[in-house]
């Protein structure tokens, strides 16, 4: 059983994307502390103007809440993302693609908390593209012990053969292969490079902006040839 444990992300690149085709369960790992200045409330999109962040404003006390825990903003959070991305976007070839789940996300729902809205996005995207993968949530889980205690304990759990870690991860499982090893349970880290370009509103090529880049620029059923077919 592959398996992928990884935190919520806002609008995530494609590489969240890749990992999660690669797994049979992925498990959203929110009960965990959230982190300022990370991937779990902002995201890139490249328009002809350039970069631009997309951040969700989130206050400076979430930093003592679990990734679930945290409540988004009241406020004009929402319009003002689906206005960027609307003229970000809005005349990039297959915008139509896209605009249904800009139009459900930040017109017709009101979200409470950060790892709901991040999870709806997430799922609703892989369904797009298709992806069969399993999708769980960390809390459905007993987490015990010290970091990399805990997720083999959470592997286990989950009946996992296989864990596939994003590259950062290396270095705190650094030293911590022989819990792997003792569990029976293959560590794989994925490797981000040679994603194919594309064409984009803006130049040259960005490589690491949100997978809405790829929805707005490229034919639904040809994506998956950006992200992982090209390597078949």
């Amino acid at each position: 059983m592959k398996t992928v444990v990884l935190q919520s992300n806002y609008l995530p690149w494609k590489g969240y994307f890749d990992l999660i085709h690669d797994a049979d369960i992925f498990i959203y790992y929110d009960e965990v502390q959230y982190t300022k200045n990370d991937w779990r409330n902002r995201n890139r999109i490249y328009t002809k103007n350039g970069l631009q962040w997309l951040s969700i404003p989130i206050g400076n006390d979430a930093v003592k809440l679990k990734i679930s825990e945290v409540k988004l903003p009241a406020g004009q959070w929402q319009q003002q993302h689906y206005k960027s991305l609307l003229l970000g976007y809005g005349k990039a070839p297959f915008f139509h693609q896209l605009k249904p789940l800009l139009e459900e996300v930040y017109i017709n729902r009101q979200w409470s908390h950060l790892s709901e809205l991040n999870c709806f996005l997430i799922e609703t995207i892989s369904s797009l593209l298709e992806i069969k993968t399993v999708f769980k949530h960390s809390a459905d889980y007993i987490l015990e012990g010290n970091r990399a205690e805990r997720l083999v304990d959470l592997l286990k759990q989950a009946g996992a053969t296989t864990y596939i870690s994003g590259p950062s991860a290396k270095e705190y499982l650094a030293g911590k292969e022989s819990l792997f090893i003792e569990n029976k349970i293959q560590l794989m880290y994925k490797d981000y490079s040679g994603y194919p370009p594309y064409k984009q509103l803006g130049s040259p090529f960005e490589n690491y902006v949100s997978i809405v880049d790829l929805l707005a620029n490229i034919r639904l059923d040809e994506i998956k040839n950006y992200i992982w077919a090209w390597r078949k």
